[in-house]
C-alpha cells in the first residue's frame, strides 16, 4: 500500500508522542510506583505494585478505567471486592470508594482517569524536576 500522508517533523512527533518508559517513576505509595502522561482532559498511569501490598480505599474526582496487564488482585470498590486478573478492565465512576489488595504476583496495569488528575501532573512535575 502506498502512503498518502507525509511523516510527521521530528518537532511535530515530540509534540504528540512520549515513550512512557522514559517518564522518571513516580511513587504513588510504598511499593506503587507509576509512570505518568497527562493531557489536558485525561492522566494515564502504568502503574506497578509490587506483591502483598492493601491500598485502603479512597475517592478522587476524576472516573478510572484500570486495565490489568500482569499478577491479579481484588480491587475494593464500594465495598464490594472485585477478583481482577491478565486481560480484565474496570470501570470506576466518579468518587466511588476504591482500593486493592495485591497478591503474590504482585500487578502491573494501566490507569486511566479523567478529567486529568491534577496532583498527579504535580508529582509528575517535580520528579521531572529532580
Amino acid at each position: 500500500m502506498e502512503k498518502k500522508e507525509p511523516y510527521a517533523s521530528k518537532e511535530e512527533f515530540n509534540q504528540r508522542v512520549v515513550h512512557y518508559p522514559d517518564v522518571p517513576i513516580v511513587e504513588m505509595a510504598p511499593g506503587s510506583n507509576s509512570h505518568l502522561v497527562s493531557a489536558v482532559n485525561m492522566t494515564v498511569s502504568f502503574i506497578t505494585i509490587d506483591p502483598n501490598k492493601h491500598f485502603p480505599p479512597h475517592h478522587h474526582e476524576a472516573e478510572q478505567i484500570v486495565i490489568v496487564l500482569d499478577g491479579e488482585c481484588d480491587q475494593i470498590v464500594d465495598g464490594k471486592l472485585y477478583p481482577l486478573k491478565k486481560g480484565d478492565v474496570l470501570i470506576i465512576p466518579s468518587n466511588v470508594p476504591h482500593g486493592d489488595y495485591v497478591y503474590d504476583k504482585g500487578l502491573k496495569a494501566i490507569e486511566i482517569f479523567s478529567p486529568a488528575r491534577e496532583d498527579l501532573a504535580a508529582r509528575l512535575k517535580k520528579a521531572l524536576a529532580s
